[in-house]
C-alpha cells in the first residue's frame, strides 16, 4: 500500500511576510519591506499593526492567493494604494483607483497651510481627483461648504464616494469642469493641485506612475503650466475679497508661476516649502 504524502505545514503570516519581502525587493521594488506588509494585510482583511498578532497563526488559503495576486500586480509596477484600494491622507482613508492620482504627502501641506488661517466659509477645489483637499477641508471645517471640480467624471465619481463615506456629502457639490469654466459664485477659499509635469518629462517617470496613473492627472501638455495660467486668469471673477489662494507645483516650478500670476495682475505671492525643503505651494491674498 503507498503511503501518503505528509500534509503541507500552512505558511504563517510572519513567513509570508518575509516570502512577500523578498520577492519584491528581487524585482527591484523600492520600500519592499514596506509595501509587503501592507499587501498582507490587505489580503488578510486586517489593519497592518494587527500583523503581529497574528504574526506566528498559520494563512488560510484564500489569504495566501489573494497575497500571490497582489504580489504579482506589484511586481508589474502597479501602485500599492490602486492594489488596496485607498490612500491615508491627514488621517483619513480615501479610496484610490486607477481614475485618480494617488495622493501624495506633499499634498498634505496645502491642508496644514489652509488651517493655519480661519476658517472658510466657502471653499472651491478644482481638479479634485479622490476629493482629499475638500473633503478634508469639509471634515475639519464642519459649518464650511464646498465645490469640488474635475474634468473626468470617472474622478468625480471617486470624489462622490469619499465625501459619501467621510460624511461631508451634503455639504459638497461636484462639478465637471475644465478649470473656471461651469463654476459659479466666490469662494474665500481656492485650492487646486493641478496636473503640472511637463509633457517631455513623463517618458522619466517611474514605471509605477507612468503605467498605472491617468495621465489626465500627471501633464497637461507643453511646459506643464497651462492650469496655472488658466487659474490666474479666472481668479478675479470667484476670490472673494480677502480670499486666499494655494496652488501645488512641481520642482523648480515656482519662479515661472509666480511670473504668471504676477501678468495676471496678482502680487504678493508667497511659496511654502515642503517637509523636504523644495518650494511646494503657492499662496496668494486677496486684498479686502
Amino acid at each position: 500500500m503507498t503511503e501518503a504524502a505528509p500534509e503541507t505545514q500552512a505558511e504563517t503570516h510572519a513567513e509570508a511576510q518575509r516570502r512577500a519581502t523578498r520577492a519584491l525587493a528581487e524585482a527591484g521594488i523600492p520600500g519592499a519591506a514596506r509595501d509587503a506588509r501592507a499587501l498582507l494585510a490587505h489580503a488578510a482583511g486586517i489593519a497592518p499593526d494587527a500583523l503581529v498578532l497574528r504574526a506566528e497563526m498559520a494563512m488560510r488559503s484564500e489569504t495566501s492567493a489573494a497575497l500571490d495576486l497582489a504580489l504579482a500586480q506589484r511586481i508589474a509596477r502597479r501602485p500599492v494604494a490602486q492594489i488596496i484600494g485607498r490612500r491615508e491622507f491627514w488621517g483619513r482613508d480615501f479610496e484610490v483607483t486607477a481614475d485618480v492620482l494617488d495622493p501624495r504627502p506633499e499634498t498634505e501641506e496645502i491642508v496644514a497651510l489652509a488651517l493655519s488661517d480661519l476658517p472658510a466659509g466657502r471653499i472651491l477645489d478644482l481638479g479634485t481627483g479622490t476629493g482629499i483637499l475638500a473633503l478634508t477641508l469639509l471634515s475639519e471645517w464642519r459649518e464650511a461648504r464646498a465645490v469640488a471640480t474635475d474634468i473626468s467624471p470617472a474622478a468625480l465619481a471617486v470624489a462622490a464616494r469619499n465625501a459619501a463615506r467621510l460624511g461631508v456629502d451634503e455639504r459638497l457639490t461636484l462639478v465637471e469642469s475644465d478649470w473656471f469654466n461651469g463654476v459659479e459664485g466666490v469662494f474665500d477659499l481656492i485650492v487646486s493641485n493641478p496636473p503640472y509635469i511637463p509633457a517631455a518629462d513623463i517618458a522619466s517617470l517611474d514605471a509605477d506612475v507612468r503605467e498605472w496613473e491617468p495621465h489626465l492627472a500627471l501633464t497637461p501638455g507643453g511646459d506643464g503650466l497651462g492650469p496655472y495660467r488658466a487659474i490666474a486668469a479666472g481668479l478675479g471673477k470667484h476670490l472673494a475679497p480677502g480670499g486666499r489662494v494655494l496652488l501645488e507645483f512641481g520642482a523648480g516650478q515656482g519662479a515661472a508661476i509666480r511670473a504668471i500670476f504676477a501678468r495676471a495682475g496678482w502680487q504678493g505671492t508667497v511659496l511654502h516649502p515642503d517637509l523636504a525643503g523644495r518650494d511646494r505651494v503657492l499662496e496668494l491674498r486677496r486684498s479686502r
